[in-house]
C-alpha cells in the first residue's frame, strides 16, 4: 500500500478519519459517533474523552479493517469543531465537560465584554463577542464555577486537545485560536488588552502554532493505544471552516465558499488583514501562514430543510423532496421563508429571532413551501454577500458544497440569487481533505497549501446565472430584506412568552 496521510475531521456528532495518498485519492475512511449532552436549555457539552476514543477507534479500524500499515501512515492533521472550551488543570487533566460552539448560556458574558471593551474589542479581535465563541465561555466558568476555574491553568479547543493526547505536546493552532476571540488577529498573537481587561494571566493561554507546522510525533503511550508508529508526524491542523476552505480550494480572493450543512457558511479567502468588516462578518487567521479568512454564518441553513422534511415529509427522501420545488416558480408563487428557526448570526446577531413564512395563500401547494425554504436559505446567504459588496470585496466564483451542492435545481437557484458563477466540487470531502492537505504540506510532499489543493481538489459542473431569473430574484430579495425588521418585535415577544411559560 502507498504512503498516506490521515485527515481527522472532528465534528460535533462524529469523527471521520480519511486516509489520503500522494495523488489526493481517499483510499480508506472510517468514522465513529459520540454523544452530545444538553443538561439544561441552551447548554451543549461533550466529554473530551469521547473524542479521543472516537479518533482511536477510527484509526484502529483503518489499520485492522482496511489494511493500512502503520509504517505507511506518514503524517496526521486535523479539522475541528470551532470555539469549544476544554479547561485543563496543572496536570493537563480535563476539569469539566467541554462547552461547545452551539452552547448559548453566555449572553451575560457577551454583554460584559461589550461593556468593558466596546469598539476596542472588535478592533483587536475583528469580531463581536457572541455566545458561541470561547472567551465568553471562559468568563462564564470563571463567574459561575469559581472552584473549577481556580484549578484551571490553561485551555484548548477540541481538536487541539485530541492532538495533545496523541503527541503529549500542548498547543493551539492559529485558526482555532483566533476563533476564541481572545487574539489580536492582525498581529497573530494573544491579546494583552483582553488578558488585562478580564484578569486572565498570559500563562493561561497556550502556545500558538500554524496549520502545517510540526506539532510532534505520535507518543509512545498513544502508539501502544492505537497501533500507530512513533515515527508518524503530527501537524497543527485547522478550524473546521478553515480546513473546509482548504479542502475546497478556496485559496484566491476572487472565490467564496457556499456551504450548506446544518448551519450555512459563506467564506472568503483574505490575502491580508487590511480589510475591515467592522465585526459584521467573522474575520479569523487562516491555517495558511500570514493569511486570513472571513465568513458569515446562517445558523439554520440545512437544518431548516431537515426540520421541514421531518415535520411535513418524514417518509420522503431528500432528493425527491428538493426536486419537487421545480413544480413551483421563482419566488415560490409569492411565498417567502426566513430560516431563523434557531435564531440568527449574520447579519442579525439575534438569538431570539425566529423564522416565518410570509404570503401564505390558500392556493399554495407543498412544493411552494419546499421552494420557499430553498430560496429563503439562499437569501440568507445573499445577506452575507451584501456585506461583502458594501465593503468593496470583489469575487466572481462561488464554490458550492454540502446539501446545496447535491441538487441541480438548488445550485441554479444559488447562481441566480447570487448573480455569480457557481461551481461544484467533483470529490467533496471538505474539512477532512483540508486536514490531509495540511499534513501533506507539513511532510514536504508539496511546497505550499495552494499546490496541494490544486492537486487534491477537482471541480465539476458550472452553473451560470440566468439574467431573466436574476432580475426576478432581485425584486424578491428586496422584499425579503423587509421581513426581519417587520417581524423581530413580534418574534422577541413570543420568545419572552415561551421563556416565562416554559419555566
Amino acid at each position: 500500500m502507498s504512503e498516506v496521510v490521515l485527515g481527522i475531521d472532528l465534528g460535533t456528532s462524529a469523527v471521520k478519519v480519511s486516509a489520503v495518498d500522494r495523488t489526493g485519492s481517499i483510499i480508506a475512511q472510517q468514522s465513529f459517533d459520540y454523544p452530545l449532552s444538553q443538561p439544561k436549555p441552551g447548554w451543549s457539552e461533550q466529554n473530551p474523552e469521547d473524542w479521543v476514543n472516537g479518533v482511536t477507534v477510527a484509526i484502529v479500524r483503518l489499520i485492522l479493517n482496511d489494511g493500512l500499515k502503520p509504517a505507511d501512515i506518514k503524517g496526521i492533521s486535523y479539522s475541528g469543531q470551532m470555539h469549544g472550551l476544554v479547561l485543563l488543570d496543572a496536570n493537563k487533566q480535563v476539569l469539566r465537560p467541554a462547552i461547545l460552539w452551539n452552547d448559548t448560556r453566555t449572553t451575560a458574558q457577551t454583554k460584559e465584554i461589550a461593556a468593558k471593551m466596546g469598539a476596542q474589542f472588535i478592533e483587536v479581535t475583528r469580531n463581536r463577542a457572541l455566545e458561541g465563541f470561547t472567551l465568553p465561555k471562559i468568563l462564564w466558568v470563571k463567574e459561575n464555577e469559581p472552584t473549577i476555574f481556580e484549578q484551571a491553568t490553561t485551555f484548548v479547543t477540541p481538536k487541539d486537545y485530541v492532538r495533545y493526547r496523541m503527541t503529549g505536546k500542548l498547543a493551539m493552532e492559529i485558526s482555532d485560536a483566533s476563533g476564541t476571540v481572545a487574539m489580536d488577529v492582525a498581529a497573530g498573537t494573544w491579546s494583552k488588552e483582553i488578558q488585562t481587561a478580564f484578569d486572565l494571566p498570559a500563562s493561561f493561554f497556550p502556545d500558538i502554532i500554524g496549520g502545517s507546522e510540526f506539532a510532534g510525533n505520535i507518543s509512545q503511550s498513544y502508539a501502544l493505544f492505537s497501533g500507530l508508529g512513533t515515527d508518524t508526524q503530527v501537524f497543527g491542523g485547522a478550524a473546521d471552516n478553515a480546513a473546509g476552505a482548504i479542502g475546497s480550494a478556496i485559496l484566491k480572493p476572487n472565490m467564496v465558499w457556499s456551504s450548506i450543512g446544518t448551519s450555512g457558511v459563506v467564506l472568503k479567502y483574505e490575502d491580508n488583514a487590511s480589510v475591515d468588516y467592522k465585526g459584521q462578518i467573522h474575520f479569523f487567521n487562516h491555517a495558511i501562514p500570514g493569511k486570513f479568512y472571513s465568513m458569515g454564518v446562517t445558523l439554520a441553513a440545512g437544518h431548516s430543510l431537515n426540520w421541514f422534511k421531518s415535520t411535513f415529509a418524514a417518509e420522503e427522501d431528500f432528493t425527491s423532496l428538493v426536486a419537487s420545488a421545480g413544480k413551483s416558480t421563482i419566488g415560490a408563487n409569492g411565498l417567502l421563508f426566513t430560516p431563523y428557526i434557531v435564531g440568527e448570526r449574520t447579519p442579525y446577531a439575534d438569538s431570539a429571532i425566529r423564522g416565518s413564512w410570509i404570503g401564505i395563500d390558500s392556493m399554495h401547494k407543498r412544493h411552494d413551501f419546499v421552494r420557499s425554504v430553498l430560496e429563503g436559505i439562499v437569501f440568507s446567504f445573499k445577506d452575507i454577500f451584501e456585506i461583502y459588496q458594501r465593503a468593496g470585496a470583489n469575487f466572481d466564483t462561488v464554490i458550492a458544497s454540502g446539501g446545496g451542492a447535491k441538487s441541480p435545481l438548488w445550485l441554479q437557484i444559488q447562481a441566480d440569487i447570487f448573480d455569480k458563477k457557481v461551481v461544484v466540487l467533483e470529490n467533496e470531502q471538505g474539512p477532512g481533505m483540508g486536514a490531509a492537505i495540511l499534513a501533506a504540506v507539513g511532510l514536504g510532499w508539496f511546497d505550499s497549501v495552494a499546490a496541494a489543493a490544486e492537486r487534491f481538489a477537482s471541480f465539476g459542473e458550472t452553473y451560470e446565472p440566468v439574467p431573466e431569473n436574476v432580475a426576478k430574484y432581485q425584486q424578491i430579495y428586496a422584499i425579503y430584506r423587509k421581513v426581519y425588521p417587520a417581524t423581530a418585535e413580534v418574534s422577541h415577544a413570543l420568545m419572552d412568552y415561551r421563556r416565562v411559560n416554559d419555566n
